[in-house]
C-alpha cells in the first residue's frame, strides 16, 4: 500500500507539471487539436490492433457495451474534425460492423453473457450517429437498417406479463439482472425510437413505442415529472415485487438518453408536451449533475465510488446535452455555458501519464488525479465534441442512409429475443462469470449505502 501511494503520488506530481490538453473553447479548430490527442488516447485501448485481439472491442475490463460508447463519439470526431483521415474512417468503420453480430441487430453470440437491453441499445445509439452523420455504409447493409433492426429486436423484448410493461435489463434467461426492469435499458428503446421517427420521416410506430416507454416508467414511478429541478429518473427495480421497490439511484447517460429522446419527439411533432418535458429533464441535469459549473457523476463521483462503468456514463450525456441544444436552440444559452465550462476543465484534467494527455476522472481536481481509462478519455472527447458538432440529418435534410422498417425480424432474429443456441460448455461459463459479477455488485451496493 505504501509502494502504492509514493507510485501514485510521483505521478500525481508529474501530472502537475505537464503541459495538459491546451483548448480554446471558443475556437473549433483549438476544440479540434484537443479532441485529436484525447481520441488518440482512445485508441490506446483498442483490441483491434493486437495480434489476436478482436476487431471493434477494447480491452478489459471494458465491457462490449463500452465499446458501442466509444465508436459514438469517434464517427463525431471523424465527421467534425478529421473527415479526410482514410485510415480513421476505415478503423470505425470495420469496428462498429464487425459487432454487428450474425443476425446484423447488434447481438452477437459471443456476447452472450454479458450482453443486455441496455448495451444493444447503446450500440444503437453509436450507430444512429452514423445514421446522421452520413458515416459511410457498408457494403451490405445501411447503418440506417441496422438501427431499425435493434429497435425492432429490443421493442420485440417488451414484456407485458410483469409490471405491466417495460423491458428486462437482461436479454438472456442465464444472465444476473434477468429480473430486473431498469430505465437505462427503456431509456435506450425511448431514445431510438425518438431519433428514428424523426429521421425517416414516418413515426407512426416508433412515436407509439416511445409514448408507451414514457407511460411506463411514469406509471412504475422509474420516473417523477416535476419542475423546478426536481424531476427525476431513478434506476429501476425487480419484477419479484412487481416493480414497486423502486432503486433510486440517479445516474447521468438515463437523464441523457431520455432528455434528448424528448427533444427529438419534439422536433418531430410540434408538441408542447415534449419540449415542456425536455426542460424539465434539462432543468434536473444541470443541477443534479454539476458542482460549480462542472460535471460530474453525483452518485459515486464526489465519495470516489465509481466503478469502470460508472466512470463513463459521462461521455453518453455530454453527447446528449450536445444534440438537445441542437435540436432545440432556444435551450443552447442555457446548456452551453455548463459545456464550455466543463470541456474547459476535463482538458485541464488530462495531463496525466507517460505521455501527458491521459485524462482524468476528477475534472474539478484542475490537473490529472491518477484514475485513468477508457471512460475518461472518452468522457473528455465527448464534453468537448458537444460544443462543435452540427444539427444531425435527417431524410428530409439529406440523410442518404437505405431503411427497412421490418429490419430483424426475420425468423433468425427471432431467435434472439430472450434465448440462443448456447453449448453446455458456454452455459456452465456464463454461470461461473454471473456469480463473481453479482458479487462484485453486491459488494459495490455495500459500499455505495455506505
Amino acid at each position: 500500500m505504501f509502494k502504492y501511494s509514493l507510485i501514485s503520488a510521483f505521478l500525481l506530481l508529474f501530472a502537475s507539471i505537464g503541459y495538459a490538453v491546451e483548448i480554446d473553447i471558443s475556437s473549433s479548430s483549438s476544440i479540434c487539436a484537443a479532441a485529436k490527442l484525447v481520441q488518440e488516447g482512445m485508441w490506446n485501448y483498442y483490441e483491434g490492433f493486437r495480434p489476436g485481439g478482436v476487431i471493434g472491442m477494447f480491452a478489459a475490463p471494458n465491457y462490449w457495451w463500452n465499446a458501442g460508447e466509444a465508436f459514438g463519439g469517434l464517427v463525431d470526431y471523424f465527421t467534425f474534425c478529421d473527415p479526410n483521415n482514410k485510415t480513421l474512417e476505415a478503423w470505425i468503420h470495420d469496428g462498429m460492423y464487425h459487432q454487428a453480430g450474425e443476425n446484423y441487430n447488434y447481438i452477437p453470440s459471443n456476447q452472450s453473457m454479458t450482453e443486455g437491453n441496455d448495451d444493444q441499445g447503446v450500440w444503437g445509439m453509436a450507430i444512429m450517429e452514423a445514421v446522421e452523420r452520413n458515416f459511410t455504409n457498408p457494403d451490405s447493409h445501411s447503418w440506417l437498417e441496422l438501427s431499425q433492426a435493434i429497435f425492432n429486436t429490443m421493442n420485440a423484448r417488451w414484456d407485458t406479463a410483469h409490471c405491466g410493461g417495460g423491458l428486462r435489463w437482461q436479454i438472456f434467461t442465464w444472465n444476473s439482472g434477468y429480473n430486473y426492469k431498469n430505465s437505462i435499458s427503456n431509456g435506450c428503446l425511448f431514445h431510438l425510437a425518438a431519433r428514428l421517427a424523426r429521421y425517416t420521416g414516418n413515426g407512426t410506430v416508433y412515436i407509439e413505442t416511445a409514448e408507451n416507454v414514457w407511460q411506463w416508467m411514469n406509471d412504475v414511478k422509474f420516473l417523477t415529472e416535476e419542475a423546478n429541478g426536481n424531476f427525476r429518473v431513478y434506476d429501476g427495480a425487480e419484477i419479484d415485487d412487481n416493480c414497486t421497490k423502486v432503486t433510486d439511484l440517479r445516474w447521468s447517460y438515463t437523464y441523457g438518453v431520455f432528455m434528448t429522446g424528448c427533444a427529438y419527439l419534439y422536433n418531430f411533432t410540434g408538441e408542447e408536451i415534449w419540449k415542456t418535458r425536455t426542460e424539465e429533464i434539462v432543468d434536473a441535469s444541470l443541477d443534479y449533475f454539476f458542482a460549480n459549473g462542472i460535471m460530474q457523476e453525483t452518485t459515486c463521483q464526489p465519495s470516489r465510488l465509481c466503478n469502470n462503468d460508472q466512470r463513463s456514463f459521462r461521455s453518453l450525456f455530454s453527447r446528449c446535452l450536445g444534440l438537445t441544444m441542437l435540436i432545440i436552440p432556444e435551450l443552447e444559452g442555457q446548456i452551453r455555458p455548463y459545456l464550455e465550462t466543463s470541456a474547459a476543465a476535463a482538458a485541464r484534467s488530462c495531463s496525466g501519464g507517460t505521455d501527458q494527455i491521459t485524462c482524468g476522472e476528477n475534472w474539478s481536481a484542475a490537473v490529472w488525479d491518477g484514475v485513468y481509462g477508457l471512460g475518461e478519455q472518452m468522457s473528455a472527447l465527448e464534453v468537448m465534441m458537444s460544443l462543435v458538432v452540427r444539427e444531425p440529418l435527417s431524410v428530409a435534410t439529406g440523410g442518404s442512409n437505405r431503411s427497412d422498417f421490418s429490419a430483424g425480424m426475420n425468423q433468425a432474429d427471432a431467435e434472439n429475443k430472450n434465448k440462443l443456441k448456447i453449448t453446455t460448455k458456454d452455459k456452465a461459463g456464463a454461470g461461473a462469470l454471473t456469480a463473481i459479477v453479482l458479487i462484485i455488485l453486491l459488494g459495490g451496493a455495500v459500499w455505495m449505502v455506505f
